[in-house]
């Protein structure tokens, strides 16, 4: 569901997602890959990152409209997303909406800007992660207004959960994601409490993809579990990224098939 994590939720090339769906999962995930680390990866200034992006997304606007010619510079990623997007009649905005995020990113940290309360934050979490789960909950056929807002719910807390365990590495590029005000324990509840809102829609995603699903709300607490442990030290704590272990995946495993 990092820089970016926020795609973890992604099954890519998991035996647990459907043979037929693979291809599109795979497009969607390097759609999403690429236009991160057009963001974020080298060491290129913030507004020929603006413009690399600008030219990112007027390829999308070409892929989608079947108009025009693409740029030379990723038909890896739009020719596959273009055939996906037209199978499976995806929507389109979350594809823009995740641009729009990434784009956020890049003039907030140029500028050393933060969040100024929690709304500000869900709202970057709404184009950056809620879109991944709403096009792949589409895969899936699943559309009912409660599983998107269930799902909406998982993705935003599998994104705080990557801002707060990288939240070190995030202050030493002059990214800062906590809000003003906040504690990171105020905000290590808060994510507990998403999930936990979301979580009912493992029983909503039938077969192989509902696993999936359990382990990537399951995973998502036992990290929390950890960061809990942490967060008192200081909101800049200079912790290390939380690592699970055998033991983690197995009360992982159990904790999946009592849900």
């Amino acid at each position: 569901m990092s820089r970016i994590d926020h795609y973890e939720n992604f099954p890519v090339a998991s035996w647990l997602c459907p043979a037929h769906l693979r291809p599109a999962v795979q497009a969607l995930y390097n759609f999403a890959r690429t236009a991160d680390d057009l963001a974020d990866e080298g060491d290129d200034p913030a507004h020929r990152r603006l413009d690399t992006l600008g030219e990112f997304r007027a390829d999308l606007q070409s892929c989608l409209n079947q108009t025009g010619a693409l740029s030379l510079g990723w038909p890896q990623v739009f020719v596959p997303l273009q055939k996906v997007v037209t199978q499976f009649q995806l929507p389109t905005q979350p594809l823009f909406d995740l641009l729009d995020a990434f784009e956020q990113d890049v003039v907030y940290t140029s500028v050393g800007q933060g969040y100024k309360n929690r709304h500000e934050l869900l709202d970057y979490c709404r184009r950056s992660a809620n879109p991944v789960g709403r096009l792949m909950l589409h895969l899936f056929g699943v559309r009912d207004a409660t599983s998107l807002a269930q799902s909406d719910a998982i993705c935003t807390a599998l994104q705080l959960i990557n801002f707060w365990q990288d939240r070190s590495q995030d202050l030493s590029r002059d990214r800062d994601y906590l809000p003003q005000g906040h504690t990171l324990e105020q905000e290590l509840r808060f994510a507990r409490t998403l999930m936990m809102q979301g979580a009912p829609l493992v029983h909503r995603v039938k077969g192989r993809a509902g696993w999936e699903l359990r382990a990537v709300v399951q995973g998502g607490l036992r990290i929390l579990d950890q960061l809990d442990t942490r967060a008192p030290v200081s909101d800049h704590t200079q912790f290390t990224r939380p690592q699970l272990n055998k033991t983690d995946f197995a009360r992982i495993l159990w904790r999946c098939i009592r849900m």
